[in-house]
């Protein structure tokens, strides 16, 4: 077993420094295919009496993490918008998940397996915000108001950006839950409309951190209307909208 841990060192040292998304799939992908070349070394060791079944039981679970390390699409995508860093640590916090059945019945028998496996912590308590949450509120206030109805299945962020500026700068941002409604008032000036939904928000970083989407209203706002919106695409609807990079 020795040899088996020592094959996947490397891999799982990338794994645990992975800062891009590009990085962490290729950490992903290369830490799958360490633990395959570890399942097949173990295979190939003839064990008897109380180790014949968790010897099993630690091939069996190894299989199981290389088969959800090996197709890395969704978590690349959930790095670009929760973070290549955050991702990472949800990865190997599902790897050792996985083991851990194996893990817990080596110890048992008084057996190591497993002292290379990177350690994140527990999982950040996610917090979600009420609806209607103000949470960024920067710049002067005006007579704008902005009335917006979620009538999607996922949570949003309604971010007002005053023209101009970058989205990552809002005049104001606001959390609205699925199938709820808000207003946002006070916005002082012309503005463009940008909103990005998922699940699992992180108010450190004021993101979300799975299944993100990020889009713009391509048409501005002016500053002296009441305007209303609903997020959930019609067919007769007049407002068009853009895919944007995560912000």
């Amino acid at each position: 077993m020795t040899k088996a841990e020592k094959s996947l060192a490397v891999s799982l040292r990338a794994l645990a420094g992975a800062q891009t998304a590009e990085g962490l799939g290729q950490a992903m992908g290369d830490v799958s295919k360490a633990l395959n070349t570890a399942s097949g070394r173990l295979a190939a060791l003839t064990v008897e009496g109380r180790l014949t079944a968790v010897h099993q039981l630690l091939q069996d679970r190894i299989g199981v993490a290389a088969y959800k390390l090996s197709d890395p699409e969704q978590a690349e995508l959930d790095a670009r918008c929760g973070g290549g860093p955050y991702t990472s640590q949800k990865v190997q916090r599902q790897l050792r998940a996985d083991l851990a059945p194996a893990l817990v019945a080596l110890t048992k028998l008084k057996l190591a397996f497993g002292r290379t496996l990177p350690d994140p912590g527990p999982a950040p308590k996610v917090v979600r915000p009420e609806n209607g949450e103000t949470v960024v509120r920067r710049g002067e206030a005006g007579i704008g108001r902005l009335s917006i109805t979620n009538g999607t299945a996922k949570d949003v962020v309604i971010s007002v950006v005053t023209d101009g500026k970058p989205p990552r700068e809002p005049h104001v941002m606001t959390y609205i839950r699925a199938g709820k409604s808000a207003a946002i008032t006070r916005i002082g000036g012309a503005y463009h409309l940008y909103y990005k939904s998922g699940a699992d928000w992180s108010s450190e970083r004021r993101q979300f951190s799975t299944g993100c989407s990020f889009l713009k209203f391509d048409q501005a706002f002016g500053p002296d209307k009441s305007w209303k919106i609903n997020l959930r695409p019609t067919i007769t609807g007049n407002a068009s909208t853009s895919e944007v990079e995560a912000y």
